[in-house]
């Protein structure tokens, strides 16, 4: 049975997008170009200008992209590429499927995002810097560009589509993000893409993704199959227009929950770091005292939607045991992941949808769930 309050209202948005998308399906079903083909090059287009880059190439999912973008560098192989401990495990994932080892690194405590001076002391031997715009706001990418030096930085923006800091909505050499359904901007099944403004870059993504040919059967590198269904881009292509005001909703429901949540004793709301503007993508909040789970449960038994991002930090997940890490390594990550709640946020949430989330809250950290006028 579907929550009352979902986390994630995906049928909003696509009673928004519906004839957008049937015109297009027909279009792409007239046509009989299915993988690539005219929509998906729309697209690229289309969210090229949109994020402010030269060349979108796009790809069969975020984690590929994350692969595409690494792997089009030629980095050294076995070389380090320096995260953020706290991520969804596909960070982790591709770095390891490019032949490039994860070096885990802990936080800000503030906004939870990879801190440039931790960053700093693990670099010797990094080849790479890989930050997470988490939650749906950039990490400090002057701090990390200055820090990288000489290396690539490649950002991971699946969280962050409609994203600036200081106005840009790029920084590294190469960004990748995905397109998974409860995305900011999603499809209706995956799909990825991969940013950059440098030509030679755009043509290796390209060309890797596509068994590492460009004229049929002859393949001039190694490469592996992943590319974006025309489908997938007539969805996108529709969201991708009324974006900007989904994220602007997105805000507004983010600052209503603030105001909410002030004085609720025990929740500890996001902030948004200087020079960020923020398209929250998720609204996590932080409660303390081991009482995250309970909340959690009630929240869940009174029909919310409510998720926990990320509950156990990379460093700590079964399939990244050899890279020897124990509980303690990064602890500003551990203590989030314990505390961290994800409540309801798309941009389709009522105020009234808020109150009942903030009251159910609130009545069970104890505090009579009255939300804040």
């Amino acid at each position: 049975m579907s929550p009352g309050i979902p986390l994630v209202d995906l049928a909003a948005a696509h009673a928004e997008v519906e004839a957008e998308v049937r015109a297009g399906f027909d279009r792409v079903l007239a046509g009989g170009w299915f993988v690539k083909g005219p929509e998906v090059a729309a697209f690229e287009r289309e969210y090229a200008a949109f994020t402010g880059v030269r060349h979108c190439v796009g790809a069969a999912n975020g984690t590929d992209a994350l692969e595409l973008a690494l792997r089009a560098l030629d980095l050294p192989p076995g070389g380090g590429v320096l995260l953020p401990a706290n991520t969804f495990v596909a960070t982790a994932g591709a770095v390891q499927r490019a032949g490039l080892r994860p070096v885990p690194v802990d936080v800000d405590p503030e906004h939870l995002l990879i801190d440039p001076e931790r960053a700093a002391a693990a670099l010797p031997g990094a080849v790479a810097l890989l930050p997470v715009h988490l939650f749906g706001q950039f990490a400090p990418m002057e701090a990390l560009l200055e820090l990288a030096g000489d290396r690539p930085v490649v950002e991971d923006a699946a969280q962050s589509q409609g994203a600036r800091r200081h106005g840009r909505g790029a920084y590294g050499r190469i960004a990748a993000t995905s397109f998974y359904p409860g995305k900011n901007l999603g499809g209706y099944g995956d799909a990825g893409a991969v940013l950059t403004d440098d030509d030679e870059l755009a043509a290796a993504v390209r060309l890797i993704g596509d068994h590492g040919a460009r004229d049929k059967y002859v393949h001039e590198r190694l490469g592996f199959n992943s590319r974006m269904d025309a489908l997938q881009a007539v969805v996108l292509r529709a969201k991708l227009r009324r974006l900007p005001d989904w994220n602007a909703a997105r805000r507004a429901a983010a600052d209503r929950y603030d105001r909410l949540l002030a004085g609720l004793e025990g929740v500890r709301t996001p902030s948004t770091a200087p020079g960020n503007e923020h398209v929250h993508h998720l609204y996590p909040v932080r409660i303390a005292g081991g009482r995250r789970d309970a909340a959690l449960a009630a929240l869940h038994a009174a029909g919310i939607g409510a998720g926990v991002h990320y509950p156990v930090p990379v460093h700590l997940q079964p399939a990244f045991r050899p890279l020897g890490y124990r509980a303690g390594a990064f602890p500003v990550a551990e203590r989030a992941a314990g505390e961290l709640l994800s409540l309801p946020l798309h941009p389709h949430l009522t105020e009234a949808q808020q109150v009942r989330v903030v009251e159910v809250l609130g009545r069970a950290l104890g505090a009579g769930g009255r939300p804040a006028g």
